[in-house]
């Protein structure tokens, strides 16, 4: 008894699997680029809507010490200076320990029309970058401060306390 195999494929038989191979590939691939689109939009923080406060002067700090932030974006207007520039004291801090780079620094405030309050070396020298400190109540002058000194880092006190100022309305901290 002879059994006769066929050595052909029956295209009736392979292609309904072939479709099916496809469709469930296609919905797959769908399905993927759904989740990763709906589960970056749960991940990124929003940056609309209310305007959420957040300690820019932490921020600030550790950006100037060079070290990664991970800050969210919310804008809101800053409020404007009220003070003309010879009303704002400032105090000048050496963050970078190279020798009279806060003295250089003062003298360019200075001829901005700001007064001096003092000069003196920060608590730390690792300061990678300048950046601009501001006592509650004059952020105005002091993102104004910041502005004339071409300083991209500003934000309220953070490490030094009002009493700390001796009177001055903004730090600058004088960064590599």
């Amino acid at each position: 008894m002879f059994v006769e195999v066929s050595l052909h494929h029956d295209d009736r038989l392979v292609r309904p699997w072939r479709t099916a191979a496809l469709v469930a590939a296609t919905v797959a691939a769908v399905e993927l680029v759904v989740l990763v689109v709906v589960g970056g939009a749960l991940i990124a923080k929003p940056t609309t809507g209310t305007a959420t406060h957040h300690p820019v002067g932490v921020t600030a700090a550790a950006q100037a010490q060079g070290k990664p932030t991970a800050t969210r974006a919310h804008h809101v207007a800053a409020p404007a200076a009220h003070l003309a520039r010879g009303k704002v004291t400032v105090l000048v801090l050496n963050g970078n320990g190279r020798r009279g780079a806060a003295a250089s620094t003062a003298a360019r405030v200075s001829r901005r029309g700001y007064r001096i309050g003092g000069v003196a070396n920060a608590p730390r020298s690792d300061f990678t970058r300048s950046l601009v400190m501001y006592r509650k109540g004059f952020e105005g002058e002091g993102r104004r401060l910041a502005h004339d000194l071409r300083i991209g880092i500003v934000g309220p006190l953070d490490g030094l306390r009002a009493s700390q100022l001796h009177g001055a309305n903004a730090v600058v901290v004088v960064g590599a």
